[in-house]
């Protein structure tokens, strides 16, 4: 999961931008080690068992649409072949990121529809964010059904072809919005939670890997088999460590 790939991270932002020379470095490693990009239809075939799945499969997404994943990052994916899908608000399109501004005191350019039409060709799968970005968790249901249901019906009335895939804004979600999601006609939906998706989850609560600015090359290639940093699978191990340690001092003094 990507937000921004800039060569000017905003110190507001830092923590979902990634400089191209990184995002680069990174889709020559999976190259190099032979991974497979796939998309979300290609996810829902190898699911149901038709197709030969990849060895190493894997989905490369970016949310929001900004601006500078056009400029940066699909010239990169599209010169190695690479598929990837983006999550649009439909909305905002040629607009700015104006959900941010509040939390972070900034907003950035979005991709217009000109520039969204042209994703395909380069291998993108085009996917909905939401009509304006709200957190789906906190608003009404019918406001909730507007918002996903009006912006899948925006993409493809612009892009003239089903649109069937989803990542819920902000990455929230709950049992009502995940139905809802549903009811509205996509088949896959993600999240920003944690984790490495397998083909046996719920294709509407999918799970991601969090691609960050300070992450190291040595951090990607960790989190491609963990979901985590090296330090971040340290520290968690740990705290594992120390609550089983906490339970036999526990079962010992008891007993």
């Amino acid at each position: 999961m990507y937000h921004r790939v800039t060569p000017e991270p905003h110190p507001a932002f830092l923590k979902y931008c990634v400089t191209p020379k990184a995002f680069a470095n990174q889709m020559r490693f999976l190259s190099a080690a032979k991974y497979t990009p796939i998309d979300f239809n290609d996810f829902l075939s190898l699911r149901d068992g038709r197709g030969k799945l990849p060895e190493k499969p894997i989905v490369i997404t970016f949310d929001d649409g900004f601006q500078d994943i056009a400029d940066n990052a699909v010239p990169i994916l599209s010169e190695r072949g690479f598929k990837a899908a983006i999550y649009f608000v439909t909305a905002l399109a040629g607009k700015q990121s104006s959900w941010i501004l509040p939390s972070r005191g900034v907003e950035f350019p979005l991709m217009d529809w000109g520039t969204i039409k042209d994703l395909e060709k380069h291998g993108i799968q085009c996917g909905a964010h939401s009509s304006t970005h709200p957190k789906l968790t906190e608003i009404s249901l019918s406001d909730c059904r507007s918002e996903l249901l009006n912006s899948r019906l925006e993409l493809e009335n612009r892009l003239g072809r089903e649109i069937r895939h989803l990542a819920y804004p902000f990455g929230l979600f709950n049992r009502d919005v995940r139905d809802i999601a549903e009811d509205t006609g996509y088949y896959t939906a993600c999240s920003t939670q944690i984790g490495i998706s397998s083909f046996k989850e719920d294709l509407l609560s999918l799970r991601r890997v969090p691609i960050n600015g300070q992450d190291s090359l040595f951090d990607f290639i960790f989190k491609l088999k963990t979901a985590h940093t090296i330090g971040e699978y340290g520290r968690s191990k740990a705290r594992g460590a120390k609550r089983l340690l906490k339970r036999i001092i526990g079962t010992s003094k008891a007993t």
